[in-house]
């Protein structure tokens, strides 16, 4: 299943809460990314939030595998997890009127 993931910053993050974990961020970050598990990492444009695209079997799965982030386990964020599926509109080009 494919999940979005929205970071949200929490109340006590500081700048340098980030910088002492960046690194390790990171180095966790593409080890999910090897595995499969984070297919895209992006941010966003109008804020500095990431944006993750997962693929994983469950919601829950998908929550174990962020909770592993540094910056989740000193809850420096938190991320919203919204299950996606395909777009099923396109069967109506088909339809015999």
């Amino acid at each position: 299943m494919k999940i979005l993931a929205l970071e949200h910053e929490l109340p006590n993050a500081t700048a340098k809460g980030f910088q002492k974990y960046a690194k390790d961020e990171a180095r966790k970050l593409w080890e999910l990314y090897k595995a499969g598990v984070i297919r895209e990492a992006n941010f966003r444009v109008d804020r500095s939030e990431a944006v993750l695209v997962l693929e994983c079997q469950t919601v829950e799965e998908a929550r174990e595998a962020l909770s592993t982030l540094p910056f989740v386990e000193n809850q420096l964020i938190a991320f919203e997890l919204i299950p996606l599926k395909a777009y099923p509109g396109f069967e109506r080009l088909f339809e015999k009127e």
